[in-house]
């Protein structure tokens, strides 16, 4: 099978996961590549996908699941057929289910998973004090993503329909390591945690003095949870806390500080790698 498109399906608020598409996209070396950008974009209409293009789906994991915003939004998406080659990326802990449901929905949305991949990207939660997989994906990042893409197309290349292929059990894609105490000692920060009763902080703070309400944090926000002119509040009740506005505030004005950052960062240093399945 030679397919003429390849269609990039990602939601990406902090830009880790569009990385990770575009390079295992544009590693495809299809003729023709078109990008369905789910991040910020909330409207209903019903989007049809044909069997003659590969889709690569692309999504966050937010505590061991999928992005919920984005579980919603791919629910737009009928396919009929289509070959879908499917991507989560994680902080660096674990992915834990979030492939699963992925592959769940993916085919009850109609696409037919040929390829999957676990990638590691900056953790949201990162700061400068704590990093988690900063910089991630980093170059190296990249072109395993590109290589996994030409690696895809070689796959669909020995097949002239999807029937000849064996069904993809995204169940046998290699775990990411896990050393035993950072993740005892994690579980039991998180239980201890939880007995302090601290109340976790539910959106960014804003500092008064360097916001100039240059509307960036209006238009990075994918749910819409900051109104333009009221850029020094964040509603909670919509806060995904993904923090786009966070990381793409240029005066630095926004931040999200929660004990996770320094748990995530202390309990689980060692650099996580990708791992693939075709």
């Amino acid at each position: 099978m030679i397919l003429p498109e390849t269609r990039l399906i990602c939601f990406s608020p902090t830009l880790t996961s569009l990385k990770v598409g575009k390079a295992i996209a544009q590693g495809t070396g299809a003729p023709r590549h078109t990008t369905l950008d789910l991040t910020r974009t909330a409207q209903e209409d019903e989007i049809v996908l044909s069997s003659d293009l590969l889709a690569v789906i692309v999504v966050p994991v937010y505590g061991g699941q999928v992005a919920p915003t984005a579980f919603v939004r791919l629910q737009r998406i009928r396919a009929h057929g289509t070959p879908a080659v499917l991507v989560v990326v994680y902080g660096n802990r674990d992915y834990d289910g979030a492939l699963r449901e992925l592959d769940g929905l993916a085919r009850m949305l109609g696409f037919v998973p040929v390829a999957a991949a676990t990638f590691v990207g900056e953790h949201s939660y990162s700061t400068a004090q704590w990093p988690v997989a900063a910089g991630r994906p980093d170059n190296a990042d990249l072109e395993q993503a590109a290589e996994f893409g030409r690696a895809v197309t070689r796959k669909l290349a020995t097949v002239s329909t999807l029937d000849a292929l064996p069904p993809l059990e995204v169940g046998n894609i290699q775990r990411p390591r896990q050393p035993f105490l950072g993740r005892f000692l994690f579980i039991r920060d998180l239980v201890r945690l939880r007995r302090s009763g601290q109340p976790m902080p539910q959106v960014p703070t804003v500092d008064p003095e360097r916001c100039t309400h240059c509307g960036a944090c209006v238009r990075l926000c994918p749910v819409g949870a900051i109104a333009p002119g009221d850029e020094l509040h964040t509603d909670a009740s919509i806060c995904i806390r993904c923090c786009a506005c966070v990381k793409g505030c240029p005066m630095e004005a926004r931040r999200f500080d929660t004990p996770f950052s320094r748990m995530l960062s202390t309990r689980f240093p060692e650099p996580k790698a990708n791992h693939t399945l075709l």
